[in-house]
């Protein structure tokens, strides 16, 4: 099997982000990449207890020792008002 499609794909990535895009799947709004790293700063977690998404931001009690796991649904916000829209409410500490 040839790696050389990968590649190219990697490229045309690379280079439509380089020129201003904003998502490799439009359509979906915030991007992929927002979602998956922490480029943004806010942490959209997911109680263990009872399955509540949760986002914090920095500067709050829990901030530092959240860690998302993106594997089980949890992400990274740019704003609030994304995380609020995609269902997820604010730490109360």
């Amino acid at each position: 099997m040839s790696k050389f499609p990968l590649i190219v794909i990697a490229a045309s990535a690379a280079s439509f982000l380089a020129g201003g895009g904003h998502s490799l799947l439009p359509g979906l709004g915030e991007s992929l990449e927002a979602q998956l790293s922490p480029a943004c700063d806010i942490k959209g977690n997911i109680a263990i207890d009872s399955g509540e998404k949760i986002y914090h931001v920095p500067g709050q009690f829990y901030y530092q020792q959240t860690r998302i796991s993106p594997e089980y649904g949890e992400r990274w916000f740019c704003s609030e008002e994304d995380a609020r829209a995609a269902g997820w409410r604010r730490s109360k500490r």
